[in-house]
């Protein structure tokens, strides 16, 4: 799947988010997509990097340390 197409998926997930609010008015989007979207692609880049935290870190361009505390909120490890 190239960027694009990502794009177009989160952009599609969010106009039927707003659909299915039906006029409410949304709060703290920001936050709820960072959540969202995060522990998947943790998930993800982890099995791809055999749980090598060192390597998923290198491949998020995250420092290590940041990796672990993101992995411990989303109680991927403890």
């Amino acid at each position: 799947m190239s960027k694009s197409n990502l794009e177009e998926c989160v952009r599609h997930s969010l106009e039927g988010y707003f659909r299915d609010l039906d006029g409410i008015a949304p709060d703290g989007m920001y936050d709820m997509m960072v959540r969202v979207v995060e522990k998947p692609l943790l998930e993800v880049v982890m099995q791809h990097a055999e749980q090598n935290q060192s390597r998923a870190a290198e491949w998020l361009g995250l420092n290590r340390n940041t990796l672990r505390k993101k992995l411990v909120e989303h109680k991927l490890i403890k």
